[in-house]
């Protein structure tokens, strides 16, 4: 019996001040709000799966991606993000482009990543 299979996945991405954070996801990022009380704040990534951003009061962000998306169009969802003041990360020695995108040598994938105003690590990514 797979006790998982079919059921519905929730993402987390922790935050020292929810209250705070909760507009870059809903205004910059435009994902629904579905929720908020003291513990966290709700918001709907589709296809059935929720974002809590909750609340960890002595959090310090991950160096790596804690949460990412396939987009159609990675230039284009660039643009969206660089229009609302969001800067894509290059990493020293990582071969990005000069916009921040990275393309898998395999041709595979091509990654751009950025963060969140508490500095968790976000990324777009179109498969190739």
């Amino acid at each position: 019996m797979a006790v998982l299979n079919g059921a519905k996945a929730v993402a987390f991405v922790l935050s020292k001040d929810v209250a705070a954070l909760a507009p870059f996801y809903r205004d910059v990022l435009g994902l629904p709000l579905l929720a908020a009380d003291p513990f966290a704040t709700v918001f709907d990534l589709g296809g059935g799966t929720i974002l809590r951003l909750t609340a960890v009061g002595n959090h310090v962000p991950a160096p790596h991606t804690v949460l990412g998306w396939e987009v159609p169009d990675l230039e284009v969802a660039l643009d969206v993000l660089e229009s609302a003041g969001v800067k894509p990360q290059i990493y020293e020695g990582y071969g990005q482009d000069p916009r921040g995108i990275w393309t898998n040598p395999g041709g595979g994938a091509r990654i751009v990543w950025f963060l969140d105003p508490e500095g968790n690590n976000l990324s777009l990514t179109q498969l190739g």
